[in-house]
């Protein structure tokens, strides 16, 4: 396992994430109890949670698998999500975190939070109340960093403005989805996490499960899976040709002898601007399987195909400026130049 350090904090976590949201909705106690153990052993030392998972479900067995092994992990939890009927019960107002972030600690049997993540976007509520309520929270010592989730670059950069300008705590890292059937992120994201020293750390990188090895080409829907139950299934962001890209996936894997979601896995991890993946389990057994994506990497022949199949077209203006050096540089005409 290979740990790296959280944008330009000297936090450091696992590659590799352990996502939670099955606890309570396809793995009861006795299994994420196992799933944990199954990790650490493997040396995860990252895992993630949130309020809203299964209405605080997830926290409760989260804290209950991890017991007096929870001081050598990083745990991540976030709020946003309604956890309740009332109006201000959900949203990132400074009411609504400062009464969330306790009762995950309560939920989690800790207290302080490595990691405390705003899970969407409030556009009701300015980035300074959040911003300034979340530095609150870090000087109180109830959590230690903070970040976001599922925000555009030009919020980012805003808030990362605003906590630069008026003293407060700033964004660690940002969690996106991304995979080899989403790649947005990288027309935006990405460079404004690298300009800002911002991380990286990628929900649903095998898609769902779409290339987790159960599908094949053409297949919408496949018994026993998110697609067939409706539940957690990104399928609406993934690129028109997503069943090319894992077509191209599964001859990757039959080349390497390793499993497609090893494969899909080791991918987004070896992109150099990804500090960590979160992967999620209903087993030990899955959890076992996504654990061997750790401690290599993908040859650059494979990588490259990879690549190729699932790279996006790129969007204006990126699409239109791309080039633009080399048109300059070609222009120029000066004395004692080389010719061409």
């Amino acid at each position: 396992m290979e740990y790296r350090r959280l944008g330009r904090t000297g936090l450091k976590v696992s590659e590799i994430c352990l996502g939670t949201m099955t606890f309570g909705h396809g793995a009861d106690q006795a299994e994420a109890d196992r799933i944990v153990a199954t990790s650490l052993d493997a040396g995860v030392t990252f895992f993630d949670t949130a309020n809203a998972y299964n209405a605080g479900v997830s926290e409760t067995m989260l804290g209950k698998a991890l017991g007096a092994r929870r001081r050598q992990t990083v745990v991540a939890s976030k709020a946003f999500n309604p956890m309740g009927p009332g109006p201000n019960d959900s949203g990132m107002s400074r009411s609504h975190i400062l009464e969330a972030v306790d009762g995950s600690l309560k939920r989690l049997g800790t207290d302080y939070l490595d990691l405390y993540y705003i899970h969407h976007v409030d556009i009701e509520t300015p980035l300074e109340e959040m911003l300034r309520a979340f530095d609150d929270l870090v000087r109180l010592g109830k959590v230690r960093y903070i970040a976001c989730s599922n925000y555009e670059g030009w919020r980012l950069m805003e808030a990362l403005w605003i906590s630069d300008t008026r003293g407060f705590e700033r964004f660690a890292c940002h969690q996106p989805q991304y995979s080899l059937v989403v790649r947005d992120i990288e027309e935006e994201i990405v460079s404004a996490c690298q300009l800002k020293g911002v991380g990286i750390v990628c929900w649903s990188p095998l898609a769902g499960g779409f290339l987790g090895g159960r599908y094949r080409p053409g297949e919408a829907k496949v018994a026993g899976t998110r697609s067939a139950e409706g539940w957690a299934y990104p399928s609406k962001y993934f690129v028109p040709n997503a069943d090319a890209v894992l077509a191209a996936l599964l001859a990757a894997s039959a080349e390497l002898g390793r499993s497609p979601a090893e494969v899909a896995l080791r991918w987004v991890l070896d992109r150099p601007f990804v500090t960590g993946a979160i992967v999620g389990a209903r087993s030990a057994a899955q959890a076992a399987q996504s654990m061997k994506a750790a401690g290599w990497r993908l040859p650059q022949a494979i990588d490259k195909k990879l690549d190729d199949a699932s790279a996006p077209p790129a969007r204006y203006p990126r699409s239109m400026e791309t080039g633009m050096d080399q048109r300059r540089a070609a222009a120029v005409k000066m004395p004692g130049m080389a010719k061409p």
